[in-house]
């Protein structure tokens, strides 16, 4: 390094490390406020009680009961257009069929389709499955990226230029934009990762173009895998994993986004890059992964996996700071709505322990079991409770991931094939009943000041 770069070098540090500073200083606000004025941080009262900031059609979270104004915590529900997400499994699963584009249709149109319906519906994804000329090269080869989430945003943002009618908020012109997506979505994950492997770890560049026979999981593991194999169990999981996360109401941090950014009155590819900078978030989609990470090293430091009480030792090192990140937090338990159960985890457990099973991995999967159980009653020792805890569908979903093969900086990104449904219908909704722009109101507690001239400061 130049003498010169080294100043400047030292230059950046130096100032940086001042100023980084003084606005974390002039930014903080003391929590006590909070109470004070009674803000609902998160938009959620202390209970788990959501701020009602809106009213949709698409999705319902119900985990609770009100009687004579009394809270009463029940089992999760997940309802899709009035519909509940276990009726719906129940019924695509019985009949043997995959089931995410059956529920991108309900979500999208409000309901179930017949066979015909379908059958169209799975032939204008299948069309859609062909990015714009030389995008995979320009794009997604040509800048190779670490992180595919970075790769899908900046992949949506671009297609904005290949778009004729990129600004025309018709409610025609908006759907077939979402559909679009839908169908683009697991192109641009599989192909950025297939990029990624090759300028990063120096592997071979397999692209395997989308077959119009086979579906959204179906092609999502044709395209991954080198040899384009897969078993009926794998792309059921995955499939099975695809519907469960197609949607969570409007009130999810993403969702949410995409009713803010739509009611700004920009563009559908500039809200689904709004919504995919918030999944990204280890908070929100990238919460399989941390569950993931921390069960490796579970796996390390507990020595009898069939020993409830080194367990939950080691779950108290961890809600104690003392060990994984450091966080304070165990990974995948506990939810912002629901306490008593996740109905997602609950429909996704049964259909784990029998992939477990097929993949010889029984024993990881009681010990996720045993954590399952064990979780609730550490927490509850350790922490205030207003209201009861439970797993998550993050708990499982990276363990099925695993057990698919599935390289871990794909794990958010199937989030984000998911959830675009569900964005595609909020935006949607949002667009047809003309909200108003979504302002909501921050308070100012900064002190009245004169400001002094530079020459007196």
């Amino acid at each position: 390094m130049k003498k010169d770069e080294k100043y400047l070098r030292r230059f950046e540090d130096q100032t940086l490390d001042t100023l980084s500073t003084l606005t974390e200083k002039c930014s903080f606000i003391n929590p006590e406020f909070y109470n004070k004025y009674e803000v609902k941080r998160g938009l959620r009262d202390i209970s788990g009680r959501g701020v009602l900031a809106g009213l949709t059609e698409i999705g319902e979270v119900h985990s609770y009961i009100i009687d004579e104004n009394e809270i009463i915590p029940a089992p999760g529900r997940l309802m899709y257009r009035g519909i509940d997400i276990v009726d719906i499994v129940d019924g695509f699963v019985s009949e043997d069929r995959f089931g995410f584009e059956e529920t991108c249709y309900l979500l999208l149109f409000g309901r179930l389709p017949n066979g015909e319906e379908l059958n169209a519906f799975n032939d204008l994804l299948s069309m859609y499955r062909t990015l714009p000329e030389e995008f995979v090269r320009d794009m997604i080869m040509n800048v190779p990226s670490k992180d595919l989430m970075n790769v899908i945003s900046r992949s949506v943002l671009t297609l904005y230029s290949h778009d004729e009618h990129a600004d025309d908020t018709s409610i025609r012109n908006v759907l077939r934009q979402c559909i679009q997506m839908i169908a683009y979505f697991s192109m641009l994950a599989v192909y950025g990762y297939q990029t990624f492997k090759h300028y990063y770890e120096n592997q071979s560049l397999i692209i395997h173009s989308p077959r119009p026979d086979l579906g959204t999981a179906e092609n999502f593991l044709h395209m991954l895998r080198p040899d384009s194999s897969f078993s009926k169990i794998e792309a059921t999981l995955l499939d099975l994993a695809l519907v469960l996360h197609a949607e969570h109401g409007g009130g999810n941090n993403s969702s949410f986004v995409t009713h803010v950014a739509t009611s700004s009155g920009t563009d559908t590819y500039s809200v689904m890059a709004a919504a995919l900078g918030c999944l990204k978030g280890p908070r929100h989609g990238g919460a399989n992964i941390k569950v993931v990470q921390m069960f490796e090293e579970i796996k390390t430091q507990v020595k009898d996996w069939k020993d409830d009480e080194e367990i939950s030792r080691y779950l108290d090192k961890i809600l104690n700071k003392e060990a994984f990140d450091q966080s304070g937090l165990i990974y995948g338990v506990g939810h912002a709505v629901y306490s008593i159960s996740d109905p997602r985890a609950v429909i996704f457990k049964d259909y784990v322990e029998k992939l477990s099973e097929a993949k010889g991995k029984s024993e990881e999967f009681n010990l996720y079991a045993k954590v399952e159980k064990l979780a609730p009653e550490v927490i509850s020792q350790s922490r205030t409770m207003y209201k009861g805890v439970s797993i998550n569908v993050d708990f499982y979903s990276g363990f099925v991931y695993n057990m698919l093969d599935i390289p871990m900086e794909l794990f958010t990104p199937i989030f984000g094939i998911a959830r675009i449904v569900g964005w595609s219908a909020h935006r949607i909704e949002e667009i047809v009943n003309k909200g108003k722009i979504i302002r909501p109101a921050y308070k100012s507690i900064a002190p009245r000041r004169e400001y002094v001239p530079i020459d007196k400061r």
